[in-house]
């Protein structure tokens, strides 16, 4: 490692400079706090240890500093006037270990051995984000579509609070996609991102899988565990499908939300929670609070701020965008040469109602890249659902003044006049072109006789 030393003692940095570079360290040394927070500015370490008092400075005030300004630095604090309450506020402030003089050089290693684990778990976790991040595509929170851009304006103007958020919409239309973008724009966002699916467990591990539980609260509670609040501390907590909460577990939330409080399955003592909230639904949530399968009092805790997102049929805008970003993404994850669509085949995405919204586009691309037989994909390599869906339009996506480009309506059209003419003579004959200029059409946007 590259270990900064801050000491105003020039004996220890000496000594303990020469224990780190016999195994192999890089080392520097200083002796203020102004000089060390200097040398981090002008060069990169991975740790520093720094004494807690430095003459006329406060190693404390040095820790918030560089926490602050170079949160990838661990370190370590010493001193020879250490207490307990010194090294709990040290720790607190986010150094990683706290060594009391006179310290041994056994002491010493011990102490890079734990930091050297702890920067290996580190880049596990930032390799398995990279590696969870790599297997769905990353779509921006953007659209073409004038409602949709209201709706995004508002939510990532919340997103600097803890500001509750709602997100409606049917199944499939991004919900979860745009929780984690709030998450990513938001000052915590190098804090947890914890989902629970609301749907996914019957009520008491629903519970217990929020709140966590102590050892012998039901059946098959082995030992005491933490529940999803507590593993967001500090972040998001994003519950999918809010609307499938038990009725029982309700009040605990809303406990949570007003009074920043919980209590695990089995306890009484109620504990603190630093988390924002994101939930989601395709239920009319309002309808079910009048039926009474939702709490009045959780809806409007829940909705400070909410936004609706529409399906994808009404948005036709962003189809194509959307299909072009899923197309990018899969031909690398799958290292296919396939880099764009035919017309027929745009064609066919934007006449497709897409009822199962982003996740059936999503879904769709990921089959066509995978069946794609040359480095374009054809209207013939999506679902038949989807490619059927331009055969069966006649007035909307193809209308003339239609949001699409002047290849899929000349395509569009060109089709049309065949099915609709007796030979290839008569369709080139309305169309005001001739048999060869016909022929090469065909052949480039693949249209059967």
């Amino acid at each position: 490692m590259d270990i900064l030393i801050v000491d105003d003692d020039p004996s220890i940095r000496r000594a303990t400079s020469l224990a780190l570079e016999a195994t192999g360290h890089y080392v520097e040394t200083c002796e203020t706090g102004a000089v060390a927070l200097k040398s981090l500015r002008e060069s990169s370490f991975d740790l520093v240890l720094l004494d807690l008092y430095l003459a006329e400075e406060n190693g404390l005030q040095v820790l918030q500093i560089i926490r602050r300004d170079h949160p990838g630095v661990h370190v370590v604090i010493f001193t020879a006037h250490a207490t307990i309450p010194t090294a709990v506020e040290a720790t607190r402030l986010g150094a990683v270990d706290f060594l009391e003089k006179p310290f041994t050089p056994d002491q010493l290693r011990q102490a890079l051995r734990r930091i050297a684990t702890l920067r290996g778990l580190e880049r596990k976790v930032a390799d398995l984000t990279t590696e969870v991040r790599a297997q769905s595509p990353h779509l921006e929170a953007t659209s073409e579509n004038a409602a949709l851009k209201r709706e995004f304006d508002i939510l990532f103007r919340a997103a600097d609070t803890q500001a509750s958020i709602l997100l409606l919409g049917e199944s499939g239309t991004g919900k979860s996609m745009i929780a984690r973008a709030i998450h990513d724009s938001s000052p915590f966002c190098d804090k947890p991102f914890v989902t629970v699916s609301c749907p996914s467990l019957s009520r008491e591990l629903l519970e217990s899988d929020l709140f966590g539980h102590v050892k012998g609260t039901f059946t098959g509670a082995l030992r005491d565990t933490w529940g999803k609040v507590k593993a967001a501390e500090g972040g998001t907590l994003f519950l999918d499908e809010i609307g499938e909460l038990p009725l029982e577990i309700q009040p605990k939330l809303l406990r949570l939300l007003q009074e920043r409080e919980y209590e695990r399955l089995g306890e009484t003592t109620p504990r603190k929670a630093n988390v924002r909230v994101i939930a989601a639904t395709n239920r009319d949530l309002k309808q079910w609070v009048t039926e009474g399968r939702f709490r009045e009092d959780l809806f409007y805790r829940l909705n400070v701020i909410s936004a609706t997102m529409p399906p994808l049929r009404e948005r036709p805008e962003d189809i194509i965008p959307c299909a072009e970003k899923f197309l990018a993404f899969f031909a690398a994850q799958f290292r296919r040469k396939v880099c764009r669509f035919t017309a027929p085949a745009l064609v066919a995405l934007s006449a497709h109602p897409w009822p199962g919204n982003i996740r059936e586009l999503r879904n769709a691309i990921e089959r066509a890249v995978i069946l794609a037989e040359r480095d374009e994909i054809t209207a013939r390599d999506l679902p038949e659902t989807a490619s059927t869906s331009a055969l069966n339009d006649h007035a909307t996506v193809q209308e003339v003044g239609a949001r699409i480009s002047i290849e899929q309506l000349e395509c569009e059209h060109i089709r049309r006049i065949m099915h609709s003419t007796d030979s290839l003579h008569e369709a080139a004959e309305v169309l005001g072109i001739d048999a060869a200029t016909l022929y090469r059409k065909r052949k480039r946007y693949q249209l059967d006789t």
